[in-house]
């Protein structure tokens, strides 16, 4: 019998949300919200943290698509 654990949750959005969790700031979504409300393959968004480091999260397909609602929700 195959078993599946399914996560209600995408990686990329776990990664963020702890990140935003910490008090990093997302600076940066590409593509842009104004310039893709239309289908998007990958969605990368910028997440500067207190000390200074800059953090890179991307999201392909329908992952891409999560991560920009849950981005949409956070700006």
């Amino acid at each position: 019998m195959l078993c599946m654990i399914l996560s209600s949750e995408y990686d990329s959005i776990s990664e963020l949300k702890k990140l935003l969790n910490i008090g990093c700031k997302i600076q940066d979504v590409q593509p842009p919200f104004i310039a893709s409300d239309a289908e998007t393959n990958i969605v990368i968004v910028t997440i500067v943290c207190p000390d200074g480091k800059k953090h890179t999260i991307k999201a392909f397909r329908d992952e891409s698509r999560a991560l920009r609602e849950f981005v949409r929700g956070h700006v």
